[in-house]
């Protein structure tokens, strides 16, 4: 059986007769709560006369053929204001939720961490729908050995197989990279580079063949070589002073904006690119197709704020 107080509450009143107390509470007069809400003022009327009879209180104050909120009304009205807003705001978060995509992107770390990441929170903001989950990845992963990945971001060293759509959004450059701090004759050339240590990231170790060969110059045999086991750790070292690494621009564009590495033979640019991928069925899934073109046009939106800096 019911307590005593349980049986003192009253039960909730019909949802109209709020939504037209909320609306007079609004809108200040019958008529306009009755446009706002599309019906006639006098069933804005009956529901508030039914609304005061069923908690037994006058909510209204009528005089003059003006009718108002008086003071228990309105403090009613403040709280049904307030429901309804928080039943509003849950209303759009299901509604919302159930219309977001995921995406699992795979990245390399040095990309992810330099370039993808700092522009993770616009992207989100310019796609509300899309939620990513970042997936680290070594550059030699191929996306068709990756079935839990559906996207892949993939420097020009990337060979896309047959059955994968790849489309360039960023240059994809690289070079020889220093700690300013690093001692080298003040009109260094790249043979002076034989006086420092390399720095050779393992997975990527082919970087420095490729640049002596896309930049035209004669490789120079370094004074010892010291490898690391990927990229990110031959930056750090190079951060550190202790030699001269090679990166791709994109993965360290934060030290470089910083100064705290420097490119003094400058970039070598491969026409590939970086490449946003993923499966041919895949490429005309909506949230693909939105992202690789947010992408594209951030990629085109960093290349013209590189070329003011170089003007």
């Amino acid at each position: 059986m019911p307590t005593a107080s349980e049986k003192r509450l009253p039960a909730l009143p019909p949802l109209n007769a709020l939504r037209a107390l909320d609306a007079l509470a609004r809108c200040g007069s019958l008529r306009t709560a009755a446009s706002d809400l599309g019906v006639v003022p006098g069933a804005v009327r009956l529901q508030l006369a039914g609304l005061e009879e069923h908690f037994g209180i006058a909510l209204l104050s009528r005089q003059g053929g003006r009718v108002t909120l008086n003071p228990a009304g309105q403090r009613l009205a403040d709280a049904v204001g307030v429901a309804f807003a928080i039943i509003s705001r849950a209303a759009e978060e299901a509604v919302s939720q159930g219309l977001r995509v995921r995406l699992r992107v795979g990245v390399p770390v040095p990309m992810a961490a330099a370039w993808f990441v700092p522009r993770l929170p616009r992207m989100l903001t310019d796609m509300k729908a899309l939620e990513i989950d970042i997936v680290p990845i070594a550059v030699t992963l191929s996306l068709t050995d990756a079935p839990d990945i559906d996207v892949m971001i993939v420097g020009g060293e990337y060979r896309p197989l047959p059955d994968i759509d790849a489309t360039m959004f960023l240059d994809d450059e690289f070079g020889p990279v220093i700690s300013p701090g690093l001692t080298m004759p003040a009109e260094a050339g790249v043979a002076d580079m034989a006086e420092l240590d390399a720095l050779v990231p393992r997975n990527v170790g082919y970087l420095w063949d490729d640049w002596f060969r896309e930049s035209g110059n004669t490789p120079v045999r370094f004074r010892r070589r010291i490898e690391f086991e990927d990229l990110t750790l031959s930056v750090a070292a190079a951060k550190a002073g202790l030699g001269v690494t090679i990166a791709p621009r994109a993965s360290i564009e934060a030290e470089l904006a910083s100064g705290v590495l420097v490119a003094p033979f400058g970039f070598v640019r491969r026409p590939a690119g970086f490449r946003i991928c993923c499966r041919i069925a895949d490429r005309d899934h909506k949230p693909i197709a939105a992202l690789r073109s947010w992408l594209v046009a951030e990629g085109r939106s960093s290349a013209r704020s590189e070329e003011k800096l170089l003007t």
